[in-house]
């Protein structure tokens, strides 16, 4: 048994909120990275982690398993409460917590794996760019709802950085780009760019998520 967490992950994907919260608690972890979308031989790799051959899975001390990022977040702010990545079980700000960690899972997060391939569910290859523009057009849209009804403080639940931050901040730098995030959710812009500036995570960004030139875009 190992005392070391094991990430599968990759450069700029849904690992990199888990490696980043990892970061913060200050526990021991390696990644290892696969990358499905490179082709189905590294995707192949997975099949032992995750038969859904996706990415971010998270290997535990125990052994365990655990995929979905959402639920990976949640347990590991829950699991070591005293890096105060989330808000309490008691908290009056836990049901907004709990609401929105799901709401970008299941709103958004899931849409990319349709626009990252459309033809798994788009037969007409000629169609395949119109779906992926509607595909990028909703993820706004959800953006734009959560933008409407979220209040930040500091970060986005109020004075702490959550792991919600840390899933929005990577989040909303995929498809259709950071530039439309900030026109679509504004009020939702500061809290966000306050978690890319972080000075605990200066090296780790520059490592798993670099801001390259037109990464807003």
């Amino acid at each position: 048994m190992s005392a070391i967490y094991t990430v599968y992950g990759a450069i700029g994907s849904g690992s990199v909120p888990i490696e980043a919260a990892l970061s913060l608690i200050g526990l021991p972890y390696r990644v290892e990275d696969h990358a499905p979308w490179e082709g189905a031989a590294r995707a192949s790799d997975l099949t032992r982690i995750n038969p859904l051959l996706q990415v971010p899975a998270l290997a535990l001390p125990s052994g365990e398993i655990m995929t979905e990022s959402a639920a990976i977040l949640i347990w590991l702010a829950d699991a070591f409460p005293q890096a105060r990545l989330a808000p309490a079980v008691t908290d009056l700000a836990r049901p907004a917590f709990l609401r929105w960690m799901n709401f970008v899972s299941s709103a958004i997060y899931a849409l990319y794996w349709i626009s990252d391939n459309p033809a798994r569910v788009v037969d007409r290859a000629e169609d395949h760019e119109s779906a992926k523009a509607h595909i990028y057009d909703r993820i706004a849209h959800c953006w734009g709802v959560m933008g409407a009804q979220v209040k930040p403080g500091r970060y986005l639940l109020g004075d702490d950085l959550s792991v919600l931050d840390l899933y929005v901040a990577t989040a909303s730098r995929w498809s259709p780009g950071r530039r439309r995030f900030d026109e679509v959710a504004p009020g939702l812009a500061e809290a966000v760019r306050r978690t890319d500036s972080d000075p605990r995570l200066a090296t780790f960004w520059a490592e798993r998520f670099p801001f390259v030139d037109g990464w807003q875009s």
